[in-house]
């Protein structure tokens, strides 16, 4: 007879899902999340850091995969905050994660439904260095992930990865846990204890300051150099989003979105306080 262990590898993965951790407080997160345009759940997840789920099933295309999505989200909070985003996906055939840290590359890995392992062994040690992670245990344990094991499968290795970061001070609220299914998710969402959503709120939330202040512009603040970026930002909205648009990828379209809306953000704050007058 099979093993428990066994009988666990035999099952598939429950439907389509996904979560994007960001290594901040919800307060820090909610204005860029709401540049998305997509409505969302966001919750704390432990010492700073903070959940958002997906609230309609409609964020994904019928013929975008779920790994490209949740990608590019994650870019697309990223890109403009001085935090990192971790995506946690999976479907009925894999399941992995993504981390978008600023400017750089995304970082990430893929498992078979089944655990075996379909990723690059170094973008492991890649994700703990971009975190700060312990280098001994952290490492360690996910360098483990990498490695065959006939007993765990795509769930087993997400929830590795998650013990690995609880470690970090995350603490994901009950029910947001890997293989569940988007609808699931979402209702496990709506009861964790401070959740709020996280929707568009318009163009005038663009330019609040504390938006502004927090993203790459923030540090320059004013002056030539924060125009140059600001308009850097807005010429690499344009092509990302056009990029998106052709391959029809609604997560690099928003990542787009937000690069364009921090942009004229930028733009716009700097000739706001330009014009302020002083006192």
């Amino acid at each position: 007879m099979p093993t428990d262990a066994a009988r666990k590898r035999e099952q598939p993965l429950r439907g389509t899902g996904g979560i994007l951790l960001c290594r901040a407080a919800p307060d820090a997160v909610a204005p860029a999340a709401g540049l998305l345009r997509r409505p969302t759940l966001l919750a704390p997840a432990g010492r700073v850091w903070s959940v958002l789920v997906p609230c309609e099933l409609p964020w994904q295309g019928e013929d975008e995969p779920v790994d490209l999505v949740l990608s590019g989200w994650a870019a697309a909070l990223a890109v403009g905050a001085p935090w990192p985003v971790l995506a946690l996906w999976w479907d009925a055939d894999r399941g992995g994660f993504s981390l978008a840290s600023g400017v750089r590359r995304s970082v990430g890995y893929v498992w078979l439904a089944d655990g075996r392992p379909a990723g690059e062994d170094e973008a492991m040690r890649t994700f703990a260095a971009r975190l700060g992670l312990d280098p001994v245990f952290a490492v360690e344990a996910l360098d483990g992930l990498t490695r065959p094991d006939p007993d765990a499968d795509a769930a087993a290795r997400l929830r590795g990865v998650l013990a690995v970061l609880a470690h970090d001070g995350l603490a994901l609220p009950t029910g947001l846990v890997p293989v569940r299914p988007a609808d699931a998710l979402a209702d496990a969402a709506g009861m964790a204890g401070g959740v709020r959503r996280a929707d568009w709120a318009g163009w005038r939330e663009v330019v609040r300051p504390e938006l502004v202040e927090a993203s790459v512009v923030g540090p320059l603040m004013r002056g030539r150099r924060a125009r140059l970026l600001a308009t850097g930002q807005l010429a690499a909205g344009v092509a990302l989003g056009a990029w998106g648009l052709g391959r029809r990828s609604g997560g690099w379209v928003a990542a787009g979105g937000v690069l364009l809306a921090q942009g004229l953000g930028g733009l716009a704050y700097d000739w706001l306080r330009g014009a302020a007058p002083r006192g």
